[in-house]
């Protein structure tokens, strides 16, 4: 099995959940059966939402692609960022590290597409709301991108960085709030797209409303690198039900078919079944 590098601390706890979500999804009966895993938890990396709005002129880059370089000088074949914002440097850090970094953004954007979904609403950080990545990717898949309104998104702003990332309670109910008034706004799926969100996920008590990227991109990098058990092969878990509900809604079989695809789907770049990649396990 190819060795896994992670790039953490973006933040810690963000990382460590991430760490878990690989062992949990893992299809693996005994600890030897687990994939090996490479992290350097590197908190002292420039804060990626100051720099892309122009706050700080601390580039994140550098210290991202040197840890790259170090992990794979370890043996990692690959690279998981298990932090959204810093995305917006991936395929720069990717041609520094030379070795492939998944795509979270772009891998949960086909996971939608494929579930059939139509328009998805977004809980981010402003540097990655402002950077267009969510935008580009899931335009590119044919999936509307709604945001929250102005207060809103300081809401959502608050609860990641005054909130869980200083280690203080988050307010689940004014983040429910936020997630229920993109859902008011047309959006068939709320995603999570901060890992730091990721962290409260299930206080939100939301359910199949909710896509977290944060699982999208563990599932991915299982894939890749392991086995992964098939109860996570779909994390779009109301896909078909949203189909159900196109269908009676008058929605063609061809098109309601799209939205049925949580009976045997993956979701994460048309793979359809645990544990199998391509040559190189990379897309």
């Amino acid at each position: 099995m190819k060795k896994l590098g992670v790039i953490g601390g973006l933040g810690p706890m963000a990382t460590a959940y991430f760490l878990q979500l690989l062992t949990q999804m893992s299809d693996a009966a005994t600890d030897q059966g687990h994939m090996e895993i490479l992290l350097h938890s590197k908190p002292q990396i420039p804060d990626r939402t100051r720099f892309i709005l122009g706050l700080s002129r601390e580039d994140p880059l550098p210290m991202m692609a040197q840890t790259g370089i170090d992990l794979r000088s370890q043996g990692a074949a690959l690279l998981a960022v298990p932090c959204v914002t810093a995305h917006y440097f991936r395929e720069r850090l990717e041609e520094a590290a030379g070795i492939p970094v998944l795509d979270a953004i772009g891998e949960t954007a086909r996971c939608a597409a494929e579930a059939g979904i139509r328009r998805a609403g977004f809980m981010a950080t402003d540097g990655t709301v402002e950077s267009g990545l969510l935008q580009r990717a899931f335009g590119e898949a044919g999936v509307e991108c709604i945001f929250p309104d102005r207060e809103s998104q300081g809401t959502v702003m608050d609860m990641i960085y005054g909130k869980i990332k200083a280690g203080k309670p988050a307010d689940l109910g004014a983040l429910r709030r936020v997630a229920q008034g993109l859902l008011d706004a047309g959006a068939e799926v709320a995603v999570l797209a901060c890992t730091e969100l990721s962290l409260v996920k299930q206080g939100l008590d939301m359910g199949e409303a909710l896509l977290d990227v944060m699982e999208v991109l563990a599932g991915k990098a299982v894939m890749t690198c392991g086995h992964l058990k098939r109860e996570y092969a779909c994390l779009l878990r109301g896909a078909r039900r949203l189909g159900e509900r196109r269908l009676s809604a008058g929605e063609s079989a061809e098109q309601g078919e799209r939205s049925q695809y949580a009976e045997q789907c993956i979701g994460l770049s048309g793979q359809d079944g645990a544990g199998e990649t391509g040559e190189d396990g990379v897309l």
